[in-house]
């Protein structure tokens, strides 16, 4: 019986001090999650900015290096977010996606509206003060998901098949939509 208590005794210790640990785990990854979000909270804007336009009209009408202000639903594909960076596609809010009752698992994708969205789409690159990407989920910082409605205010880039980028400096996010 001795031997069974001395063993209880020794569990309950163990167990005592892999608690302590874990706490003290937690609450450096806690510490750590904070920091991280008090450090990307300057890329959300606190009011929507006011003159932004739809993603099919900047796509016409904005040139490369232009100052931009455009609204989108986050989508475009089965998969809009860009692993390892703030990064995302977003297509106009004109561009209707397809609905659950359609048979559409990912209607972000706007599988039944292909057609309309090559020409109402762009690329979102969030972007740190010195204008290099940020390396961080732009789901995590920014609170975002598919289909979620954002308005993104920065510099317009274009490639040579006319595609258009916005290296974003500030997001905000509609809510409820």
């Amino acid at each position: 019986m001795k031997k069974f208590f001395n063993l209880g005794l020794a569990a309950l210790f163990l167990i005592a001090t892999g608690c302590g640990e874990t706490s003290e785990v937690t609450s450096q990854t806690s510490q750590n999650a904070a920091d991280a979000g008090a450090a990307t909270s300057a890329y959300l804007a606190e009011s929507e900015p006011a003159g932004a336009m739809p993603v099919g009209k900047a796509r016409e009408s904005i040139e490369d290096g232009q100052d931009v202000t455009l609204v989108g639903l986050i989508g475009g594909s089965s998969e809009p977010f860009v692993e390892g960076l703030a990064a995302f596609t977003v297509v106009d809010p004109k561009v209707p996606h397809c609905a659950a009752d359609e048979g559409c698992p990912t209607p972000w994708d706007y599988c039944c509206e292909t057609d309309a969205v090559k020409d109402n789409i762009a690329t979102v690159k969030v972007v740190d003060e010195s204008g290099h990407p940020v390396a961080q989920d732009a789901r995590a910082i920014l609170g975002v998901k598919e289909l979620s409605t954002v308005v993104v205010s920065g510099k317009a880039k274009r490639d040579d098949q006319g595609n258009l980028t916005v290296a974003a400096n500030q997001v905000f996010v509609r809510p409820g939509e």
